[in-house]
């Protein structure tokens, strides 16, 4: 049952401990002591250095570790046409820890143009050789609801259904600049989902005068829209993270909630999903995924911690997930990357590569 096309039963979500040459690259670049195209060589040569090693694991995918990237999302969003970055008065609020202050406010109309992330592609795509480069970008429901109204002028958009509308154009754009690009497995990640499974986080979004309901339903509306005529051959898989920064986490609540909305709407090709502590929940949800291509990549190994997950307990969860979803629709994964943000989780890299590891050996035995 071994597969040949993305999503793979052994699979990856996509970011990698930076290592420390990249970090101080990173550094030098700020201070001034080196131009942007000598960081870009420093990370040309890592990122085709962490490829080679993910293809000499046995990984059939290949991720740039997000590299080049400050953030998961941030770095993407404030590459987008109508978008500008600035710093807050706080981060993000994390479980005892918080974020550097970094946030995004839509400032004019949105748009996908000459976004640098293509020739990020690019190069990854020049390095992987014989394996599928996979290239990972936010989903567009969480520029929306990372600053919410507040975060989109007034003047620009004074009606919230063409800023709706233009924001499924700007991520079905981006789609087909990434398959124009050659890409064919791309990944969109998305806390949302994770944020409208828990119950502390959807009192906040009444609070702030959303409504929960409501936002699922425009949410699984923008994706769709933006999946509109995506091509056979290019692979979108969405990611739902309930937070990954510095090991530690925001959301909790299993995906019942949305469970019908999400996997019973949204026509992505497969679903990576959290399942690594109990704040995922069963797998009862699963129900609502339809028989037929669509995959789940349950993420049972994670990426959080460096103790390594016994074998047979993980083969026994994906047991468990079988009652409700064929095993041929079924893939494992770590349930996060390894550092969704610079600073990265709290284990080492060759921790790191003993988790992926752990991936490929456990998916062999199960498939």
């Amino acid at each position: 049952m071994q597969r040949t096309q993305a999503p793979f039963r052994a699979d990856v979500v996509g970011s990698l401990l930076r290592p420390a040459v990249i970090k101080q690259a990173r550094q030098r670049f700020t201070d001034g002591e080196i131009d942007v195209a000598q960081l870009r060589a420093v990370e040309d040569n890592e990122i085709a250095r962490v490829v080679a090693e993910q293809r000499a694991l046995g990984l059939q995918v290949v991720t740039d570790g997000e590299f080049r990237r400050a953030w998961w999302h941030m770095d993407f969003f404030e590459g987008l046409d109508g978008v500008e970055g600035y710093q807050p008065d706080h981060g993000i609020q994390f479980q005892g820890v918080q974020t550097k202050a970094r946030s995004v406010k839509v400032t004019g109309k949105l748009g996908f143009r000459h976004h640098p992330m293509l020739e990020d592609f690019r190069f990854l795509k020049s390095v992987a050789g014989d394996a599928v480069p996979k290239m990972t970008i936010p989903s567009p429901s969480v520029l929306h609801f990372r600053g919410g109204r507040a975060a989109i002028d007034k003047a620009v958009y004074p009606d919230l259904a063409e800023y709706f509308d233009d924001l499924a154009q700007t991520w079905r754009d981006a789609i087909a600049a990434f398959y124009a690009a050659g890409c064919r497995y791309l990944q969109l990640d998305d806390t949302v989902w994770g944020y409208l499974c828990s119950e502390d986080q959807k009192r906040q979004m009444r609070e702030r005068g959303d409504d929960p309901d409501a936002l699922a339903q425009i949410y699984a509306e923008v994706l769709n829209k933006a999946l509109a005529g995506k091509p056979e051959d290019l692979v979108v898989s969405l990611h739902v993270c309930r937070g990954n920064f510095r090991s530690t986490w925001i959301s909790e609540g299993g995906y019942e909630p949305v469970a019908s909305i999400l996997f019973g709407q949204v026509k992505v090709d497969a679903f990576f999903l959290e399942y690594d502590t109990e704040r995922a929940g069963g797998f009862e949800p699963l129900r609502f995924i339809k028989p037929g291509h669509q995959q789940a990549v349950l993420g049972l190994i994670t990426s959080k911690t460096p103790t390594l997950e016994d074998p047979q307990a993980v083969l026994e969860r994906i047991r468990e997930a079988n009652q409700y979803v064929s095993l041929d629709q079924l893939c494992l994964s770590p349930q996060c990357g390894f550092a969704s943000t610079e600073e990265g989780n709290k284990l080492s890299e060759q921790q790191q590569w003993d988790k992926l590891k752990l991936v490929l050996d456990i998916a062999r035995r199960a498939w």
